[in-house]
């Protein structure tokens, strides 16, 4: 006998109200948090729209608006960075990066396809060695991102390819794509040593200076495509990510959802490649997702946190690279790791499993 009574039991019951409540609340900061996450990446697409086309007669007056309205934060926060263009077009870069990454992330986590990001990461290193062995031997001053996207695309095909002529998805054709992409892009930088003043350290462990007006434009028409492909495929793509075979049955062209799965995460990777660098890409389609997954209770809840996660991640990461003069790509896991290990903390309880409602 404990001396409990059926009053102090009903007392201890969680009530349907509160938790009701509860539910409520949590959506609404869940909403709120995306919500304000689209709006700072529909700024950031503005303000690349408006820095491309700065010289017609509305958008000069609207691009000297916001020109203003950098020194203005630059004079509230005591700082020297917002007044430039050129670290915008770096933090817009970063901003579309937090939302498609970790968008895209959430179905290769959950579907135990991790690496594949660091392997197209790998194969994109390779693309830009390529951009680098052309500029340099025909004197084409084209971008290398553009290179480094279409060998991309064609590693992730090489990839479904491989991963249909042996087990699912297995673990070697991934090593093999990886480790041979970055002996082809090491050779061919080997080859061409000197011969160009490309900084390859900055496409190895990101740095803002990488980012180019064309290559920040390129990220964000990539990330229209992304979040469309994502939006109008979901529900395929959520079926075969949790139950592959009886989207098969069910006589979904499973192959071809696999195959644009891995082909929007090269895009994602191309564009990301820019602030995180090769090394450090794939980070960002998996942390932020593994912390949502300590404390949502859906699929669908995961990729609101894990954007959420992302777009903190890279704020921080920004922040701690202007203000400590360090690498951004680094600056940025770092952020994303100390986001996952205070989601584990907040959880307060073991993982349990993800729901494909909700």
């Amino acid at each position: 006998m404990t001396g409990e009574t059926p009053a102090d039991r009903e007392r201890e019951r969680p009530r349907p109200d509160r938790t009701g409540r509860e539910r409520g609340l949590r959506r609404t900061a869940e909403l709120a948090g995306i919500g304000l996450t689209g709006v700072v990446a529909a700024v950031m697409l503005s303000f690349l729209l408006l820095y491309w086309t700065q010289d017609l007669p509305v958008a000069s007056e609207l691009y000297a608006a916001f020109r203003s309205m950098g020194r203005a934060m630059d004079a509230a926060f005591g700082t020297n960075v917002f007044r430039h263009p050129i670290m915008w077009q770096s933090m817009a870069v970063g901003v579309l990066v937090g939302v498609v990454a970790p968008l895209v992330g959430s179905f290769l986590v959950h579907r135990e396809m991790a690496l594949i990001g660091e392997t197209l990461a790998h194969t994109a290193f390779a693309g830009v060695a390529v951009g680098i062995l052309v500029t340099s031997s025909t004197g084409w001053n084209g971008s290398l991102l553009l290179v480094a996207l279409a060998v991309g695309i064609l590693g992730a095909l090489g990839v479904q390819w491989l991963t249909e002529r042996t087990d699912a998805y297995g673990d070697v054709p991934i090593a093999i794509m990886l480790s041979g992409s970055f002996a082809v892009g090491t050779l061919i930088i080997s080859y061409g040593d000197g011969l160009t003043g490309v900084n390859i350290q900055g496409y190895l462990f990101g740095n803002l200076a990488v980012v180019t007006p064309e290559g920040a434009r390129l990220m964000g028409a990539l990330s229209l495509i992304v979040v469309a492909g994502v939006a109008l495929t979901y529900k395929q793509l959520l079926f075969i990510t949790f139950d592959e075979q009886a989207a098969r049955v069910a006589q979904l062209n499973v192959t071809g959802y696999n195959t644009l799965l891995v082909v929007l995460t090269a895009v994602v990777v191309v564009g990301a490649m820019q602030v995180l660098g090769v090394i450090l890409v794939a980070a960002m389609l998996v942390v932020p997702v593994a912390a949502a997954s300590q404390v949502a209770r859906s699929f669908r809840e995961t990729m609101y946190l894990a954007v959420i996660f992302g777009q903190l991640s890279v704020i921080g990461g920004f922040a701690v690279s202007i203000g400590l003069g360090l690498p951004s790509g680094g600056s940025i896991v770092v952020t994303a790791i100390a986001v996952y290990l205070g989601s584990i903390v907040g959880s307060g309880s073991s993982v349990k499993a993800i729901s494909s409602h909700g």
